[in-house]
């Protein structure tokens, strides 16, 4: 089994690469650090997959959260993604680039409009995770009207900037993928004191661990 680990900025999972330096030294574990956004992350996955074919890719990050009902530091996986802001605003609605007939909502890699993760019930099963919707983002959100638009057309539980990357990617290669989003925020809220940066990181990297040896044993 070769896996490949991602993740945006190295602080991410810095604690994963200190304990598992020797699986990453026999090859087993190969890390990516794709740089922040869509942009980075699909070059650098698309250039590491044109010379290597792991067998499952895992994107680990930090995210903003919809839902207040989950606790920040939550460690969830995304089932399906959608890229938020290639949209406009007519008339006070939000359109996405479906909404204008720009795109097929079933062209691949999509499916009514989603970047699904076609084994996300197998992956579910094997992790015991929470499994929800996610937006990818190039400018992170803000306002409540913004935050409103995007609630009404996607019902989103997770914000990040680079998901969609992985989910589009990885589909039109055809290799299994598992994205993985801490909590560390709530969208909108810009006080970073009210953030939980560590705890997030601590918990994402702790459900790294656990997950190793699961996934190497599949």
């Amino acid at each position: 089994m070769k896996i490949l680990v991602c993740a945006a900025t190295a602080m991410e999972i810095t604690p994963f690469l200190s304990d598992n330096s020797q699986a990453i030294d026999n090859d087993t574990i190969d890390t990516l650090i794709t740089g922040i956004g869509m942009t980075a992350t699909t070059y650098s996955l698309t250039k590491y997959l044109s010379l290597r074919q792991p067998d499952l890719v895992i994107q680990a990050g930090i995210g903003g959260c919809f839902d207040k009902r989950i606790p920040l530091a939550t460690v969830l996986a995304v089932k399906q993604e959608a890229i938020a802001d290639e949209s406009v605003i007519e008339n006070k609605t939000f359109k996405t680039l479906f909404d204008l007939k720009l795109v097929s909502k079933n062209r691949f890699p999509y499916k009514n409009g989603w970047l699904i993760n076609a084994h996300s019930a197998n992956l579910q099963t094997k992790t015991k995770l929470r499994f929800v919707k996610g937006i990818s983002i190039n400018e992170i959100t803000s306002s409540k009207q913004t935050i409103e638009f995007y609630q009404n057309a996607f019902q989103p539980t997770i914000e990040s900037m680079e998901g969609a990357a992985l989910h589009f990617t990885c589909l039109m290669e055809k290799i299994p993928f598992l994205q993985l989003r801490a909590v560390s925020n709530y969208v909108g809220e810009r006080d970073k004191k009210k953030w939980k940066m560590q705890e997030s990181v601590n918990n994402l990297n702790n459900e790294l661990k656990r997950l190793l040896p699961v996934f190497l044993a599949m």
